[in-house]
């Protein structure tokens, strides 16, 4: 078997296939995935047959490997309902909407073509990150395995995902939509399954490049984060004047917009709008945003009268956060947006999209002038730094900036009047992650220079 420690991540297991594992690894994963199962709820009955969702992305590794998982968990006593190829949100809407015991997704979301990699939920899509089961998984995942006699079996199940966008319609009015012209680009990634069939219901003009499942990743990365990545999504915009575009990732729950401009819209501009439309929804629920500077989300939640409450980045660590403290919605800087509802709490880009559809239909000008208010303040963009002790490095944070307003739930946050910025350690490398807004541009450069020198002294 091969298997290396670096692929346990603290959100999923993840890595290069045939470098870091292998379909070995993930035969043993199906058999340790049952193991946290009987742990965590105590069914050690052999008449106990827990019923676990797999799904797979496109990606070229995929099917090998989503094969001998499910043959890990059939061979282990558990009832696998193979939902075939799709997107991330799909598969946490599979588990939490038809109330399986957790399921299991095949995917590496934007790495390159080389990688794969796991997603892993308990009943109700309940994420299992680092410390709530990815360790305990790698410690159990070199034990021998024994097949147990009364194997599971697998059926096929189908027409997920027009149960989900059944589902996503009833938090929109689609008579208030207008038909707006939209491109998407999903970069040959799953992201499309939910487009087309969300798209067939709105009255919308909607053009698809990259529409093709690739898990080859013919045009680009799969990952939106990347300006180049976006590149052809915002000359389709300007080119064919469209009003929107739309980009997702290549396991589809981070979402991106572009306005008609061909500028990519903030995500603290979307995640602030999106909380303004939720509390219309819920008025004076509590709304999530993570530890990165994007002020305007803040402002947006309190001048809508809902209560602005800061979480950590991760998806994971995010959405158990929510759970926790029943936060209604919340947005991470990153492109991923939670809803949590009486199913269950995770990402559903497609009423996101259906939102904000919506919203912008609502005015007589451009996305982009829709837009322009909230262009209030300066981002420095996330940079990251090598360093060699990262305590350090934060002690030295928080002794030059102790006047300031500091928060230490992910790394630590420092807040003044007219800058406030964010640093993290990474959880794999020698790194730190720097991201510094301020009120004006001049006081932004000024500051995250003067960050980046702490960081790197």
């Amino acid at each position: 078997m091969l298997i290396s420690s670096s692929i346990f991540k603290a959100y999923d297991i993840r890595g290069i296939y045939k470098k870091d594992f292998d379909e070995q690894m993930a035969y043993n994963l199906g058999f340790a995935y049952i193991k946290l199962k009987k742990k965590d709820v105590k069914k050690t009955k052999t008449n106990y047959k827990f019923k676990i969702v797999v799904g797979a992305d496109m990606r070229l590794s995929s099917p090998i490997i989503k094969k001998y998982l499910m043959k890990g968990l059939t061979d282990a006593g558990a009832d696998v309902i193979d939902i075939g190829i799709v997107s991330t949100p799909t598969f946490y809407f599979a588990v939490a909407n038809y109330k399986y015991d957790g399921g299991i997704m095949v995917s590496a979301s934007h790495n390159p073509k080389e990688w794969n990699g796991f997603k892993l939920v308990r009943s109700k899509a309940i994420p299992i990150s680092g410390n709530s089961g990815i360790q305990f998984l790698q410690k159990q995942i070199n034990d021998k395995n024994i097949p147990v006699k009364n194997k599971g079996k697998i059926t096929k199940k189908k027409d997920i995902i027009k149960e989900e966008i059944k589902f996503s319609l009833k938090h929109g009015q689609i008579k208030k939509i207008k038909p707006l012209k939209v491109i998407t680009d999903t970069a040959n990634g799953v992201g499309i399954l939910y487009i087309n069939e969300l798209f067939k219901k709105l009255p919308i003009k909607v053009i698809k490049i990259n529409a093709k499942l690739d898990g080859s990743f013919p045009a680009h990365e799969a990952d939106p984060l990347k300006d180049e990545n976006l590149k052809q999504l915002k000359q389709e915009v300007i080119k064919r004047k469209a009003d929107l575009g739309i980009s997702t990732d290549g396991d589809g729950d981070r979402i991106f917009f572009i306005d008609n401009k061909g500028e990519l819209i903030d995500q603290a501009i979307i995640r602030g709008l999106l909380a303004k439309l939720f509390l219309l929804e819920k008025p004076k629920a509590k709304i999530g945003f993570d530890v990165r500077p994007g002020k305007i989300t803040e402002d947006l939640i309190k001048e809508n009268r809902g209560k602005a409450i800061k979480t950590r980045v991760g998806h994971s660590l995010i959405k158990e956060q929510m759970l926790k403290e029943a936060i209604y919605f919340s947005g991470e800087s990153s492109g991923h947006f939670f809803i949590n509802m009486p199913i269950g709490c995770f990402e559903m880009p497609s009423i996101m999209i259906l939102k904000l559809l919506q919203e912008f239909s609502s005015k007589n000008i451009p996305i982009s002038k829709q837009v322009a208010p909230y262009k209030k303040y300066f981002h420095s963009g996330e940079i990251n730094r090598e360093v060699e002790n990262k305590e350090k490095i934060f002690k030295l944070l928080e002794k030059k900036y102790k006047t300031g307003k500091i928060n230490k739930l992910d790394g630590i946050t420092v807040e003044y009047k007219n800058f406030w910025f964010n640093v993290r350690g990474s959880n794999t490398e020698n790194k730190m992650r720097l991201n510094l807004e301020a009120i004006d541009k001049k006081t932004m450069e000024n500051k995250r220079d003067e960050v980046l020198k702490i960081i790197q002294s």
